[in-house]
């Protein structure tokens, strides 16, 4: 036993899920660390469950992945405070991955400028499989990421929860002609908030998620 002193216990590894408005969600984390975010539909794409993992019911402890997935859908966080490990991905997934992490709530970027502010200017349709393969969806926002112009692109869970999650958000990027139309004339994704310059700018957020002004009298 006097071997043991002063060495931490490991974390053990868990699973949970959570139930919500587009669909139940199972997570697979190690204390603060999430490895994978599956979503438990027929005919979804599901990742294997690692052996040994131990299934967490609700409620969960406060400040662990799934109960910070839960208050994001409840509308009680805009950002994750936790640990990104992914399962699989290739250094090129996982520098995109990483760039993506940054991008905040109510801002959405093309995968060209994706690419440009991963080290991979041009990789534009390299960064779409990036996408395809995260395997820690919402928490990584893949559905930030939207076409030239702000067009609604593929997304592996659906658009239609694409465009749910955006709206949720206070981002919608649709073009002007679309007949979903945007929510406001000012919304921009983050290569249009800089094209006039060329210059990188901090992202520009949604009319939503910005406090109306008052009218001039």
């Amino acid at each position: 036993m006097g071997d043991r002193v002063g060495r931490s216990v490991p974390e053990r590894l868990e699973v949970a899920d959570v139930s919500t408005p587009i669909g139940t969600f199972q997570v697979v984390y190690r204390g603060s660390k999430v490895h994978l975010v599956d979503l438990l539909e027929k005919g979804a794409e599901q990742s294997r469950v690692p052996d040994g993992a131990a299934y967490r019911r609700a409620p969960f402890p406060r400040g662990s992945p799934p109960s910070q997935l839960a208050e994001y859908f409840r509308g009680e966080r805009t950002t994750f405070e936790l640990e990104v490990e992914p399962f699989g991905g290739t250094a090129f997934d996982r520098k995109v991955w990483e760039t993506l992490w940054k991008v905040p709530a109510g801002v959405t970027i093309t995968y060209g400028e994706l690419a440009r502010r991963s080290g991979h200017g041009g990789a534009a349709r390299a960064v779409g499989g990036s996408m395809h393969r995260n395997p820690i969806p919402i928490i990584v926002p893949c559905h930030r990421v939207v076409g030239v112009g702000g067009t609604l692109t593929g997304y592996g869970l659906g658009l239609w929860r694409k465009r749910w999650l955006l709206d949720r958000e206070g981002a919608w990027p649709l073009r002007s002609r679309s007949i979903e139309g945007p929510k406001g004339a000012g919304q921009r994704t983050i290569e249009q908030a800089t094209a006039h310059d060329g210059a990188d700018a901090p992202p520009t957020a949604s009319p939503r998620a910005r406090a109306r002004k008052a009218p001039s009298a």
